[in-house]
This record gives structure tokens, C-alpha cells and sequence, in this order.
């Protein structure tokens, strides 16, 4: 208990523990975009996947669990080395090398609180169905399953809606922009050759989930997406 004690209030500590649960994150970020594009496959396909979730039972909720332990962890720690850094940087230091750091890096604490804003109302929304009167007025498809592709339709049609999802996942991109370069660093790995490219393609990367997820709500709001119920 003291070594893990001490582990997390080491600076190297609380770096391995903010680079690990990014990592995690990113993962279920991945798997999440997966899911959602099935969409685009139509009806069938993402009612499918959803019902294969709800199918789960106790495990899902376990899974959420833990990614909500991986969500704060990741926030807490990653506060505290965002007040250790500012602590140990003399005011000078900050004057000559202030516009040498990205916005990303000097606004990932605001960032990261802004993006769990985002994922709280982004669970309220379609998980738990809250903030449109059309969903409540949905019916099952013929397989009587929830018909989640409409109500992904319906929820991405109010155009504030979609604003918001693309500014958070926006802001999302942007953290991992700079998280991308850091997590090299935070696990020792400093190579002058390969920690650049890696940090490059990590950016590539962020950049291409930013496409994947605002795809959607682009699609419904062009009209290209339409729901399976006219209500």
C-alpha cells in the first residue's frame, strides 16, 4: 500500500497513470466509433449492436463502471500534474516559452473538464433518452428491439445539438493532439527519431476519429440519414 502510495504521488507516477487511462480510453473511444458507423449500414445493423450491449446484462454495467473509475482517474491526475507544473515553473520561464506550447497542451486540464461535460451529456442523451420529446414516442422495430438507429436520426437532427457534439468532440480531438506526444514521453520512450513520428501519427489518428464521429451528425443534418420511424 505505501509502494502504490508513493507511486501515485511521484510525478513519474502520475504520468504512467494519466498515459494508461488515456490509453483505455482511447480504446473504448475506438469501439465506440465502430459501433456508432454502423449506422450508415442501416437499421438492422445498429439496433443489432445495441441489443447485443443491452444483452450483456450486469457485465455492461460493469464496463461503464470501470470507465467511469478510468475517467476520473485520468481527470484527477491529470490536474494534479497540471498544478505541479505550474508550481515548478518560474514566471520567466513561462514568458519566453508560453508561444512556443500549443493551445492543446496549455488548456488540457480546461479541455478535459469540457469534454467530460460533453460525455455526461452525451449519456444523458442517448442513454439514458433524456432532452427530446421524440424519443419516448418511438416504437420497437420488428424484432422488437429499440430502434436506436432512429433515435440517433431524431437526436442529430436539432442542429444545437449537433453543434455541441461536433465543439466536444472538437475539444476531444484537440486533447488527444497533444496527449498523443506526451504519452511517449510519460512511458520513457524518447527516441529523437521515432517519439516524433509516433506523436504525428498519434495527431493523424485523433484527427481521423474527429471524421468518424462528426460524420454522423454532418449525414443526418444533410439529409443523408433518415429514420427507419415518421413520427
Amino acid at each position: 500500500m505505501n509502494a502504490l502510495s508513493a507511486f501515485c504521488r511521484s510525478s513519474i507516477g502520475r504520468k504512467m497513470i494519466v498515459a494508461v487511462t488515456g490509453v483505455i480510453l482511447i480504446l473504448f473511444v475506438i469501439g465506440h466509433l465502430l459501433g456508432n458507423l454502423q449506422i450508415f449500414l442501416g437499421p438492422e445493423w445498429i439496433n443489432a449492436y445495441s441489443q447485443h450491449l443491452r444483452d450483456l446484462g450486469p457485465l455492461l454495467w460493469f464496463i461503464r463502471l470501470i470507465l467511469l473509475v478510468t475517467v476520473i482517474l485520468h481527470i484527477y491526475f491529470t490536474v494534479l500534474l497540471a498544478i505541479e507544473n505550474k508550481r515548478a515553473r518560474p514566471a520567466g520561464y513561462i514568458d519566453r516559452n508560453y508561444v512556443k506550447a500549443s493551445w492543446a497542451s496549455r488548456h488540457m486540464v480546461v479541455s478535459g473538464l469540457v469534454v467530460l461535460a460533453f460525455i455526461i451529456f452525451h449519456l444523458l442523451h442517448f442513454t439514458a433518452r433524456k432532452f427530446n420529446p421524440q424519443f419516448p414516442l418511438l416504437k420497437l422495430d420488428p424484432l422488437n428491439r429499440y430502434d436506436v438507429y432512429s433515435m440517433m436520426v431524431y437526436g442529430f437532427q436539432n442542429v444545437y445539438v449537433s453543434i455541441f457534439y461536433v465543439i466536444g468532440l472538437f475539444l476531444l480531438t484537440l486533447h488527444l493532439t497533444h496527449g498523443s506526444s506526451s504519452f511517449f514521453q510519460s512511458l520513457g520512450l524518447n527516441d529523437k527519431k521515432l517519439t516524433p513520428r509516433l506523436a504525428v501519427g498519434g495527431r493523424i489518428f485523433a484527427w481521423l476519429l474527429f471524421i468518424g464521429y462528426t460524420s454522423i451528425p454532418v449525414a443526418v443534418l444533410l439529409g443523408l440519414v433518415e429514420p427507419a420511424q415518421q413520427l
